[in-house]
């Protein structure tokens, strides 16, 4: 065998640095709990997408968006504050922050998408999962009017 062999032998794939939640219920539960946190910042047009079969980076998408990307950065910050100190949950990985346009979250088995509400439409992820399940937010969102009520 040749050097050149052995090293490629001896090199294995990467441990993920995600731990793979025990079962669906969890990620679900994740998503739910972005979502409050969104809609605690007042996210407006929060969806949750069950993306599980469809793809293979994550279980559930969150959607939501913003007025202004003032109010994108706010709710990203939120969600990533109340996440860790109310769930012990860790973002994995965040992008476009301070710009304020498009707000990717990584949680692993979910994946959260803020969105300046013009930006919103211009990509409309919404679009590309047409034939995926929602999961119903109207408890959380009616939980958030009354809390500002």
């Amino acid at each position: 065998m040749t050097a050149k062999k052995a090293k490629i032998d001896s090199v294995r794939p990467a441990a993920t640095p995600r731990p793979t939640r025990e079962g669906a219920k969890e990620a679900k539960e994740l998503a739910l709990h972005v979502a409050a946190a969104g809609l605690d910042k007042k996210a407006l047009q929060v969806e949750i997408i069950d993306v599980r079969g469809k793809v293979d980076y994550a279980d559930y998408v969150v959607l939501m968006s913003g007025r202004s990307d003032r109010q994108v950065n706010a709710i990203a910050k939120g969600i990533d504050q109340q996440l860790k100190h109310e769930h012990d949950e860790r973002c994995y990985g965040m992008e476009g922050l301070p710009q304020g346009h498009w707000v990717l979250m990584d949680y692993g088995d979910v994946v959260v998408h803020i969105f300046h509400q013009d930006t919103r439409g211009y990509y409309d992820l919404e679009s590309l999962w047409m034939d995926a399940a929602r999961v119903d937010t109207t408890d959380l969102e009616e939980s958030a009017e009354a809390a500002d009520a």
